[in-house]
């Protein structure tokens, strides 16, 4: 199920291209936590995050749901969208402590 295309869908740009490296993990962090369930995140980046991807999953895990719209060479474009009912706390879907 493609939750992006219902009309309920909220999609939040975020282009990681242009924040500095060093704070790229924390800003994505600090942006995925601030999304209600239902709404997406739109993830663009120069290059696969795959050690980014290991931690979204490790910190969200269901909560968090992950489709790449375009996987090339210089051009990845990610969905992130906040699964309602994904995790213990459905306000962010990470630890429970700001719920």
């Amino acid at each position: 199920m493609t939750l992006f295309s219902t009309p309920q869908a909220t999609l939040h740009p975020f282009d990681a291209r242009g924040i500095a490296k060093r704070f790229r993990h924390a800003a994505i962090f600090g942006a995925l936590d601030a999304l209600q369930p239902g709404e997406a995140m739109r993830f663009v980046n120069d290059h696969d995050p795959l050690p980014l991807l290991a931690q979204l999953q490790q910190r969200y895990g269901e909560a968090l749901s992950i489709e790449y719209r375009q996987r090339e060479t210089g051009a990845v474009v990610i969905d992130f969208t906040v699964v309602a009912g994904g995790g213990e706390d459905d306000s962010c879907g990470c630890c429970g402590s700001c719920g």
